[in-house]
C-alpha cells in the first residue's frame, strides 16, 4: 500500500508470534528487533504522556470521546498528537475534518496531518485511494504498521499522545501495549456505555489492562442518557398509516401555551442502568470513575462535522460534562 514515501513492511506478514495467545503480566516475549526498540523509544522520548483510549465493545462513543478529548488538550494550550490505530475502522480522520488528507514524508519520518498548529493526527485513513476501501489485513500487517507509526512519525516535541484503539483485546492491542510500554505509558481511559451488555465487556478490558501491567486511569460513561433542548425535539403524530411530522404545530403551541418549556432539557434514560452501571462496576472492580457523558444529538453532529464541541454553545448538554472529565486526567498527569 503506497503512503505518501513510506509502505508497510513488505515481510509484515511473515512475522511470526512467539505468544501463546493470553498474555501473563510482563511475562510474553516482546518478539522486536533491537533496531526498532531503540527507534520507538528515541521517538516517544519526545512524548510526556501516552495515553490509550480503549473499548471493550464497538459503537459506544470511544472514538468520538479520543476526538474530543483531543480537540480539548489542543484548546489548553498542549502540544497534542492523536494516533489512531484502528486499521480496519479508522474514523478519526473524519471526526477531525481530515477527509482527503494525505500523509508526507520529510528526512525526520512520516509527517502527521495538521487540524491545528499543535493537534496533529495520524492514521491509516490517510493511506487509503479511496475511503470506502476494505483493509484486509491479518494481525502480523497490521502489527507492522503500528509499528511503523511508532517509529517513523515524527510528532516532534508533544506533551500528550492519545492512541485511538479498535474495541476489544486483539492484536492491536498486544501490539501498542508492548511497544509503548518501553518508553512509558500513563495508562488507558476505557469508554462504555451503562448497560450489562457493555459493561461485561469492559470487565475484559479491564482484566486485559491488568494482566498487561497497564494503568487504568478511569472508565468513562458514555451515552449516559438523552439530554436534549426542548426546542431541538421533533414532534410526529402517529396513525394507523404512520407517522406525520407535528414539529411545527407543537412549538408554536408549547411558544403560545407554555413558553417556559422552550428553555428546559429532555432527559431520558436510553439504555439501562438499574444495576449500577459503569460507576458500579469500577467499585466493584477497584479502578477510577472518571464520570457520565450524555448522549447528546449536537456531539454526534460535531463528531459527524469534524469539529470541537468546545467551540460554541451548541454541545451544551456534553460539553461541560466532557470538560469535568478532561480536567480530572489532566490532573492526574
Amino acid at each position: 500500500m503506497e503512503n505518501g514515501g513510506g509502505d508497510v513492511p513488505e515481510n509484515a506478514n511473515d512475522r511470526r508470534d512467539s505468544r501463546s495467545g493470553c498474555l501473563g503480566k510482563r511475562t510474553y516475549n516482546w518478539g522486536i528487533l533491537f533496531a526498532d526498540l531503540l527507534a520507538i523509544i528515541e521517538r516517544m522520548n519526545t512524548v510526556k504522556h501516552k495515553i490509550l483510549v480503549l473499548s471493550g465493545k464497538g459503537g459506544v462513543g470511544k472514538s468520538t470521546f479520543s476526538a474530543q478529548l483531543s480537540f480539548a488538550l489542543a484548546e489548553m494550550d498542549y502540544q497534542v498528537g492523536l494516533l489512531d490505530i484502528d486499521i480496519c475502522g479508522p474514523s478519526i480522520p473524519k471526526m477531525l475534518g481530515l477527509e482527503g488528507q494525505d500523509i508526507h514524508q520529510s528526512n525526520l519520518g512520516w509527517s502527521p496531518v495538521y487540524v491545528e498548529s499543535n493537534l496533529g493526527v495520524m492514521s491509516i485513513g490517510f493511506m487509503l485511494p479511496n475511503p470506502d476501501d476494505a483493509v484486509i489485513w491479518r494481525g502480523p500487517r497490521k502489527n507492522g504498521l503500528i509499528k511503523q507509526f511508532l517509529k517513523d512519525v515524527d510528532w516532534g516535541e508533544i506533551d500528550y499522545l492519545v492512541v485511538d484503539a479498535p474495541p476489544g483485546t486483539s492484536d492491536e492491542h498486544i501490539s501498542i501495549v508492548q511497544y509503548l510500554q518501553i518508553a512509558g505509558i500513563d495508562g488507558a481511559i476505557i469508554v462504555t456505555t451503562p448497560q450489562q451488555v457493555s459493561l461485561i465487556d469492559v470487565k475484559k478490558e479491564i482484566n486485559f489492562c491488568k494482566k498487561v501491567g497497564v494503568p487504568v486511569l478511569g472508565v468513562v460513561e458514555n451515552m449516559s442518557g438523552l439530554r436534549q433542548a426542548f426546542s431541538d425535539m421533533k414532534f410526529v403524530k402517529p396513525s394507523e398509516v404512520g407517522e406525520t411530522d407535528a414539529t411545527e404545530w407543537a412549538l408554536n403551541y408549547i411558544k403560545e401555551k407554555a413558553p417556559e418549556l422552550l428553555s428546559v432539557v429532555a432527559c431520558s434514560e436510553v439504555f439501562d442502568s438499574s444495576k449500577g452501571g459503569a460507576e458500579k462496576m469500577c467499585q466493584e472492580m477497584e479502578v477510577p470513575f472518571l464520570g457520565k457523558v450524555p448522549m447528546d444529538p449536537q456531539l454526534c453532529k460535531a463528531a459527524e462535522e469534524g469539529r470541537s464541541c468546545f467551540t460554541d454553545q451548541k454541545c451544551s448538554a456534553s460539553a461541560p460534562a466532557l470538560k469535568s472529565i478532561i480536567k480530572k486526567l489532566v490532573k492526574k498527569q
